[in-house]
C-alpha cells in the first residue's frame, strides 16, 4: 500500500509499505477514504521541531471503512463507515468518564500518527471510533469534508470553547485563523456567544471566519492587537479567549485580552518553551485546555450537528489533493495558499 513519509524538512514522499495487520485484540484496520494535513503536521515540515528523516508522517485525521477488527472489538464491524479520532480513549477510566478522553488514563499510546496512508491500524478502537450511519457514497463531498473535521479540528475548536466555558451572550476572542481557530468560531457561536472577534491577516480566512460567525476582526499583533481587541470590549476584556495557535505571542496575547475571571481555552499545540504566567496571576485569568475530547464531543453533539446541517465545518478544506500530491498539500498549507488541505485517498 502507499503511505506518506516525512523525508526531510520541506519534503514529503510516498513509499510502498506493508499493509497494517491486527497486532492487538482491540485493533481495527481501516481503509482510508479521506485524510488531511493538520497545522501541527507543518512544524516538522517547516523545520521548527526535530523529527527523524524518513519517518512516519504525523497525520492523525481520517475517515474510512472498517476492514478488519481484533477479537475484543464489538462496537464496529467490517464494512462500517467510521471517523478515526486522533485520540484513542477507552471510555471507562476516570478521565474519559469526566469527558476528557484526550487524556485517557488506560494507555500511553493515545494519539494517532501515520494516517496519510491507504490503510491504518487504529489502536484501542472499541470505544474511540465513531460510527457514521450508512456508507461514504451516501454523502456529498461537502458532507465527507465536514465528517473528516470531526477527527480533530472541529472537536479541538469545540474543546477550546468548552474549556473556556463560553456562555450565551459572551464576547469571545479567537486567536488563530487556521482550521482549529475557524472551528473555534463555530463552537463559540454554537454555545451562544454574541460577539466573536477573529484575528486573521488574510482576506480569505477573515471571510470564512465571518461566515462561521465572527462579528469583528483584528489583524494587528502584539501591543497594537491587544489594544484593538480590548477596545472592542469597551476595554473590559473578553469573557472567554480561545488560543488556537500555540506560539509564545499567541499565548501571551490570550492572557492580556480576557477580563478578570475569564478562562483561556488553550488548544494550540504549544511551542512556547517556558511560559510566563504572571499576567494570568495579576489579572485573575484562568488557563485551561489540552488535547481535545474528540470521541466524547462527536458522540454527544458534533456528529448530529453535522448530519443535521447545523454546522458546516468542512468549509475549512479549501483545496483537495491526491495522496500522490502529499508534498504539494503540505507546501501549499505552509505557504498559506490553503487553509486546510484535504487528501482524497480512495472512493
Amino acid at each position: 500500500m502507499k503511505k506518506a513519509i516525512f523525508e526531510k524538512v520541506g519534503q514529503m514522499k510516498l513509499e510502498d509499505v506493508e499493509k497494517p495487520t491486527i497486532q492487538a485484540a482491540d485493533d481495527v484496520i481501516i481503509k482510508v477514504i479521506r485524510a488531511c494535513v493538520c497545522g501541527s503536521d507543518l512544524w516538522a515540515y517547516r523545520g521548527l521541531e526535530d523529527k527523524a528523516e524518513n519517518s512516519e508522517n504525523s497525520g492523525h485525521e481520517a475517515i474510512g471503512i472498517v476492514e478488519e477488527v481484533g477479537s475484543e472489538i464489538t462496537t464496529v464491524k467490517p464494512g462500517d463507515f467510521v471517523i478515526a479520532p486522533f485520540t484513542h480513549g477507552c471510555g471507562y477510566c476516570k478521565a474519559c468518564r469526566a469527558g476528557f478522553d484526550g487524556d485517557c488514563q488506560s494507555h500511553s499510546d493515545n494519539f494517532s500518527n501515520g494516517d496519510q496512508a491507504e490503510y491504518i491500524r487504529f489502536q484501542h478502537g472499541q470505544w474511540a471510533l465513531v460510527k457514521v450511519p450508512g456508507k461514504p457514497s451516501d454523502y456529498s463531498e461537502g458532507m465527507l469534508k465536514s465528517l473528516l473535521t470531526l477527527a480533530d479540528v472541529m472537536a479541538t475548536g469545540y474543546h477550546a470553547a468548552r474549556v473556556a466555558e463560553v456562555k450565551p451572550g459572551d464576547t469571545v476572542v479567537v486567536l488563530g485563523d487556521g482550521a482549529v481557530g475557524q472551528c473555534g468560531i463555530i463552537a463559540a457561536k454554537m454555545m451562544g456567544a454574541t460577539r466573536i472577534i477573529s484575528t486573521s491577516r488574510h482576506p480569505d480566512r477573515e471571510a470564512l471566519a465571518k461566515k462561521f460567525g465572527a462579528t469583528d476582526n483584528v489583524a494587528e499583533r502584539g501591543d497594537e492587537g491587544v489594544k484593538k481587541m480590548l477596545a472592542l470590549t469597551n476595554n473590559e476584556g473578553a469573557d472567554a479567549v480561545l488560543e488556537c495557535v500555540g506560539t509564545e505571542l499567541s499565548t501571551e496575547t490570550a492572557m492580556r485580552v480576557g477580563r478578570p475571571g475569564s478562562i483561556v481555552g488553550r488548544v494550540g499545540l504549544p511551542h512556547t518553551g517556558k511560559m510566563d504566567v504572571s499576567t494570568s496571576f495579576e489579572n485573575n485569568i484562568i488557563l485551561g485546555g489540552g488535547p481535545a475530547s474528540v470521541t466524547t464531543y462527536d458522540k454527544e453533539r458534533l456528529l448530529k450537528a453535522v448530519l443535521d446541517g447545523e454546522i458546516n465545518p468542512g468549509l475549512v478544506f479549501t483545496k483537495s489533493f491526491t495522496l500522490d500530491q502529499i508534498n504539494d498539500a503540505y507546501q501549499e498549507m505552509t505557504d498559506r495558499k490553503v487553509i486546510k488541505a484535504l487528501v482524497v485517498v480512495s472512493d
